[in-house]
């Protein structure tokens, strides 16, 4: 691939780049990757492991629902923070105008620093989901431990942590090109992940009773938009007002 066309290199560059501010920044790493995934995992964890099997099949599936919810919520909000960090972080630190002179692409920027919330917050959501899931089949009800198994709640799970994930990340860059406060940005960002967030918490909920056909259907269309918003987000980039911070 020629020098001024896109460049996976570059892309890769900028990953390194941003999982090596990660280490260095102890919020991220503290807070973000291991506060916040271990009371999402504690509470739903608890709340199955206290269920008794005296309970009708509905509320079960409910509890059990509301518990799997909470699975959820850590690839929409892991990714946003880190994601809503982006550009701020950059602009806090006084690295952004070094970054944005380089002959860095913005599409190959936006994606370095997208996969560089993704694959944290997958490794992190994946195995908050494994550990939840052994210590249900270890301490819960066989029937608890039945209905946690069915496979269309881990259909659920596994199909769409990446996908709210991807949308969690695409609003946070977004957000992060648009304000200057790291908060304000971090807490817009957990705003706009509601929306998928409440597609899967409904089916996991079955409310929308989840099937194959279904869960796939919903899939291709998040991940279409995903890939829209990743055009959209280009689109709105604008290094000079990300260097100077005017909105």
């Amino acid at each position: 691939m020629n020098a001024t066309g896109f460049s996976w290199t570059r892309v890769g560059a900028i990953l390194r780049k941003e999982l090596r501010e990660y280490r260095r920044n102890r919020f991220v790493v503290v807070t973000t990757m291991a506060v916040l995934p271990v009371v999402f995992i504690l509470v739903p964890t608890i709340e199955l492991i206290a269920i008794r099997t005296s309970l009708s099949g509905s509320k079960l599936n409910t509890r059990i629902g509301l518990s799997l919810v909470y699975m959820l919520i850590i690839p929409a909000v892991v990714p946003s923070v880190l994601a809503a960090y982006s550009m701020i972080g950059e602009r806090e630190q006084g690295t952004l105008e070094a970054v944005l002179i380089t002959p860095v692409h913005e599409e190959e920027m936006l994606i370095g620093k997208a996969f560089a919330a993704l694959l944290p917050a997958l490794a992190v959501a994946y195995a908050v989901f494994g550990v939840f899931l052994a210590a249900v089949a270890a301490f819960a009800q066989p029937a608890v431990v039945s209905a946690v198994l069915e496979r269309s709640h881990l259909l659920v799970q596994l199909l769409f942590t990446p996908l709210i994930a991807g949308w969690s990340i695409w609003m946070g860059i977004a957000i992060s090109t648009r304000v200057s406060d790291v908060r304000a940005a971090q807490q817009l960002s957990v705003v706009a992940n509601i929306p998928p967030a409440a597609i899967a918490a409904l089916m996991s909920l079955d409310v929308i009773t989840p099937s194959l056909g279904l869960a796939l259907g919903i899939a291709a269309g998040l991940l279409a938009v995903d890939g829209l918003a990743w055009r959209v987000v280009a689109a709105m980039f604008d290094r000079e007002r990300l260097v100077t911070g005017r909105r």
